[in-house]
C-alpha cells in the first residue's frame, strides 16, 4: 500500500486517532505502532513480516550474547554482523551473483550447473539492516543497554522509515520508544508543511516531469538531439531528488505527528560545490552510515593518502551495490568513488578547493554536471541502455532538438534553487497565522489542487526498491 494513497491516508487518520487516545500510556502507544509496523509490512506479502521477526529475533539474541560474554563481545558483534550482511545477501543478491558466478564458470568451461531460485526481496531489508548493525555496534560500544525485545522490534519496523528510510541510528532512537512520559506531537505546523510538501513533489512535480520529460526521452535517446537527451538527464535528476526527498518530508511530517524525530536527509544537494559536499547533503543517513560503519572501520584517512583513496573508493563501491544488485549501480558508486579521489587529488596537488576558491558557480556547475552524468547509470536497468544514451549524446547533434523550451525551464529552475533555500521555513510562518479553524480547510484545499493537477496514478517511491 502507498503511503500516498487515499486509503492509507485514511487508515492513518484512524489509526492517529486510536494513537492520540491511548496518550497517557506509551507502551499502548507502542503496541499499536509495532502492531501497525508489522500490517505494513506484511500489506506486501506476509512472508516478509515473518522473515522480520526471525531476523529481529536472531539479531536480539547476539545483542544479548555481546552484553552477556563481555571477554567474546568483539566475536560476537562479528557473528551478528556477518549474520545481517549473509541475510541480505541471501535475499538481495542470490540471483546477481548466482548469475555472474555462472558466467564465469561457463567462461572457464568448469561444466556445473548452479542452482535457479525465485528469491523475493523483502520489503525494507536494506534498512532495517542498517538500523540492525547500527543497535549492535552501539551495545558494543556501551553507548546502549539492550533494549526490551518489543521496543528492539519496533525499532527495526516502524512504519514510517522501514520501506524507504531515512536509516536511524539505535542510540538515537530507541530512547524515543523507551519513554515514560506522555508524548507529544512535534512540531505540527512542521509536519503538516512536510506532508503538503512531500505531496507536491512526488505526486504532481515529480510524476509530471517524469511523464513528460524522463520517460520518453530514456524510452528512445537515438530518437533525440544532444539538448533533448541533457533535458532527459537533468529531468531525472530533478525527479529523483524530488521522488526521495518527497518521501523523507512525508514520513518525517507522519513521524512528527506521532512524537518521533527522524533524521535531516536532504540539505539543497543541488547547490554542492563539489561531489563530498554533495554526500554531506545527499541522503545523508546514508552517507554518514556508510562513513561511520565502513570507511572509517577500513581505516580512513589515518593509514596515508594512497590508502584513504582505496577505502573511498571501497565505500562508494558498496553505497552502489547497496542501492541494487546490478552491474550499474556498481559503476554508479564507482563513479562517484573516482570523482572523490580525483577531488582529493586535486586537493593535494593544488590546494583543497582550488576550483570552488576561484569560482563557485563553475564549481557547483561541474558538480551538477558530473552527478547527472551518474543518475544515468542509476535509471537504465541495464549497461546496453547506458552505452546507448551515451551513444546518442555524442552522435546527435545534427537532430532538431524537440525540448528546447525544457532545456531553457530547467536552466531557471537551476540558477532559481537556491532562493527556495528558506521556503519550508518561510510557509510554516504562514500557516502560523492562519486561524486554527480553518487550517484543515487549506490543508484539504492543497492537496486537492496537487492531486487534480498531478498525472493520474499513484507514484511509487523509488528507494522502496533499494
Amino acid at each position: 500500500m502507498s503511503y500516498l494513497s487515499i486509503e492509507f491516508g485514511l487508515l492513518f487518520i484512524a489509526f492517529f486517532a486510536l494513537y492520540w487516545g491511548c496518550y497517557r500510556s506509551p507502551k499502548i502507544q507502542n503496541i499499536l505502532l509495532l502492531v501497525a509496523s508489522y500490517l505494513v509490512v506484511g500489506s506486501y506479502s506476509w512472508q516478509f513480516s515473518l522473515i522480520l521477526f526471525i531476523y529481529t529475533c536472531m539479531i536480539y539474541l547476539f545483542s544479548v550474547m555481546i552484553v552477556a560474554s563481555e571477554y567474546h563481545a568483539k566475536r560476537w558483534l562479528a557473528f551478528g554482523i556477518c549474520v545481517s550482511v549473509l541475510n541480505l545477501a541471501l535475499f538481495k543478491y542470490f540471483d546477481f551473483f548466482r548469475y555472474e558466478l555462472q558466467a564465469l564458470l561457463d567462461l572457464l568451461n568448469v561444466s556445473v550447473s548452479l542452482p535457479v531460485m525465485t528469491v523475493l526481496i523483502p520489503i525494507g531489508i536494506s534498512f532495517y539492516t542498517f538500523h540492525s548493525v547500527s543497535y549492535l555496534v552501539s551495545v558494543k560500544k556501551k553507548e546502549l543497554t539492550v533494549a526490551k525485545f518489543w521496543d528492539f522490534a519496533l525499532f527495526l519496523s516502524f512504519f514510517p522509515s522501514v520501506i524507504a528510510g531515512p536509516i536511524n541510528r539505535a542510540k538515537d532512537f530507541l530512547p524515543q520508544i523507551n519513554v515514560i512520559q506522555p508524548r507529544q506531537i512535534l512540531e505540527p505546523f512542521r509536519a503538516f508543511t512536510l506532508i503538503i510538501l512531500a505531496v507536491t513533489k512526488v505526486y504532481c512535480l515529480g510524476g509530471l516531469i517524469s511523464e513528460y520529460w524522463v520517460t520518453p526521452i530514456f524510452a528512445n535517446p537515438l530518437e533525440f538531439s544532444v539538448i533533448d537527451l541533457l533535458v532527459g538527464l537533468y529531468a531525472y535528476a530533478i525527479q529523483i531528488y524530488l521522488n526521495f526527498s518527497g518521501y523523507t518530508d512525508l514520513v518525517t511530517g507522519m513521524a512528527l505527528l506521532l512524537g518521533f524525530r527522524l533524521p535531516i536527509n536532504f540539505n539543497l544537494p543541488y547547490l554542492a560545490l563539489n561531489l563530498r559536499d554533495f554526500w554531506s547533503r545527499w541522503h545523508i543517513s546514508l552517507s554518514s552510515w556508510i562513513r561511520d560503519y565502513i570507511y572509517i572501520p577500513l581505516g580512513g584517512n589515518r593509514r596515508g593518502f594512497t590508502r584513504t583513496q582505496i577505502n573511498v573508493i571501497l565505500a562508494m563501491l558498496l553505497s552502489g551495490l547497496w542501492h541494487g544488485a546490478g552491474l550499474n549501480f556498481i559503476i554508479w558508486g564507482a563513479c562517484h568513488g573516482i570523482g572523490i579521489v580525483a577531488l582529493n587529488i586535486g586537493d593535494r596537488y593544488l590546494g583543497k578547493n582550488w576550483i570552488t576558491l576561484r569560482s563557485p558557480i563553475v564549481a557547483r556547475l561541474l558538480t551538477w554536471h558530473y552527478v547527472c552524468f551518474t543518475w544515468l547509470f542509476f535509471y537504465c536497468d541495464s549497461m546496453s541502455d547506458a552505452l546507448d544514451y551515451l551513444t546518442a549524446l555524442l552522435n546527435s547533434f545534427w537532430i532538431e532538438p524537440q525540448y528546447a523550451g525544457a532545456f531553457l525551464v530547467i536552466a531557471f529552475i537551476y540558477f532559481a534553487y537556491p532562493i527556495f533555500k528558506n521556503f519550508t521555513a518561510w510557509f510554516i510562518m504562514q500557516l502560523s497565522k492562519i486561524p486554527h479553524s480553518y487550517l484543515p480547510l487549506v490543508f484539504i484545499f492543497i492537496l486537492w489542487l496537487v492531486i487534480y493537477t498531478a498525472p493520474s496514478g499513484v507514484p511509487n517511491f523509488i528507494y522502496a526498491n533499494f
